[in-house]
C-alpha cells in the first residue's frame, strides 16, 4: 500500500503526515508513507484543498486534517 500525503509543506499537511504514520502503525498494515510537497503534481491529480490524501493513487480525503481514528478506518477499507 503506497499512502501520499499532498500539501505545500503547511502545519496541517505535517500534522497529517504524523496521523498517517500513527494510524499506519495501530493497523499494523505494511504501507509506504510519502509527502507530496510539489504544486504542480497536486494540481495534476485534481486536487485544490490541501491537506489531501491518496491511497494506492486514489484521493481520499482533501481539505481535511483527519483524526487518527478516520485515517485508520481509511487505511482499512483498501
Amino acid at each position: 500500500m503506497k499512502i501520499e500525503v499532498l500539501g505545500s509543506g503547511c502545519s496541517k499537511c505535517g500534522e497529517l503526515e504524523k496521523r498517517v504514520r500513527e494510524a499506519v502503525r495501530k493497523t499494523g498494515v505494511k504501507a509506504e508513507v510519502a509527502h507530496v510537497y510539489d504544486l504542480n503534481e497536486i494540481i495534476k491529480r485534481n486536487v485544490f484543498s490541501t491537506p489531501a490524501l491518496a491511497i494506492d493513487g486514489k484521493i481520499v480525503l482533501s481539505g481535511k486534517l483527519a483524526t487518527v481514528e478516520e485515517l485508520t478506518k481509511l487505511i482499512k477499507q483498501k
